[in-house]
């Protein structure tokens, strides 16, 4: 398979070329405008010269079987359009744009070509995280923060709390009737937000703090007197009488211990299967982002109904 990797970036050279420059009878496309980035790469990776682009339609031309694209979120939507637009499969990073119209409008565009269109929500292949689909969940508590970094609310939740919004949408065990958000914004900037998610038996809330005193990521889910939580997505504690916890793996690394590696095979293995991965439920997840921004440019909570 020819594979284009659009963007060469920190995400795609720690977290994709990995996975792809290794993988039997992948063969990678690398693009990028800055020459010296794109040759220092290629270099690395080993891809040949004549695999290496710094113009988009040259890319294009060379016919590949699929995209990921790991550019700036504000290119996505122009980007994906080309490749889409060019019959080529995609897999771009979340979030698939900044505004809901603009993934709306992607998302409408691969449908209508009958393209395939895949959004990195890596989390949900995490193998921590996957595998609580199969524990009782009553109560899913996911808390995401960082130190010292207040944003734009858009940038903020598009580009960092999209992870707990598609996390808890994941996990959910059953359908979500009620959504409630609460935020604080101060001078135009975002310090915290808090959603929580409700449905028939279940309770899922997501917090993410952009004035906390660390960068973390701690999950919990509980019920049937029975609770797991997992920390950093490496160390997995169980909560049934004495606790008992496990750790991630010497030699995993951290893109399988992340799913990128997962999510990347699967796109993989879904394209050279012939079928054609859809982004309608990654929309929903950009539904409910727009919905947050919103709550968080009023400067206090609302209470919404999500779109069916």
């Amino acid at each position: 398979m020819r594979i284009g990797v659009i963007g060469l970036g920190d995400i795609a050279h720690k977290a994709y070329l990995p996975v792809l420059t290794t993988r039997p009878g992948v063969q990678p496309h690398l693009h990028t405008r800055t020459r010296a980035t794109l040759d220092r790469v290629g270099d690395t990776y080993r891809v040949p010269a004549r695999q290496r682009h710094s113009d988009l339609d040259a890319l294009i031309e060379a016919r590949p079987d699929a995209a990921f694209v790991h550019a700036p979120t504000e290119d996505h939507p122009a980007l994906v359009t080309r490749l889409l637009t060019a019959g080529i499969p995609t897999y771009v990073d979340k979030p698939l744009a900044q505004r809901l119209d603009e993934a709306e409008s992607v998302v409408a565009l691969a449908e209508d070509l009958g393209v395939g269109l895949a959004v990195g929500f890596n989390r949900r292949y995490a193998p921590a995280y996957a595998q609580l689909v199969n524990h009782p969940r009553d109560l899913i508590v996911l808390q995401k923060h960082r130190k010292g970094l207040p944003e734009d609310p858009r940038r903020m939740v598009y580009d960092d709390f999209i992870h707990v919004v598609d996390t808890l949408r994941f996990l959910a065990p059953s359908g979500i009737d009620r959504v409630t958000v609460a935020c604080r914004a101060r001078d135009g900037l975002l310090d915290h937000v808090v959603l929580q998610l409700a449905g028939e038996g279940f309770t899922a809330v997501g917090v993410m703090n952009h004035r906390s005193g660390s960068a973390e990521e701690v999950l919990e889910v509980s019920g049937q007197d029975a609770k797991r939580e997992v920390r950093n997505l490496a160390e997995i504690i169980d909560h049934k009488g004495q606790p008992s916890v496990r750790r991630r793996g010497d030699w995993v690394s951290v893109a399988r211990q992340r799913g990128i590696e997962q999510a990347a095979v699967a796109f993989l293995d879904a394209v050279g299967a012939g079928r054609t991965p859809s982004a309608r439920d990654a929309l929903r997840t950009h539904e409910l982002c727009e919905r947050i921004v919103l709550a968080a440019y009023e400067e206090g909570g609302a209470a919404v109904t999500p779109r069916r």
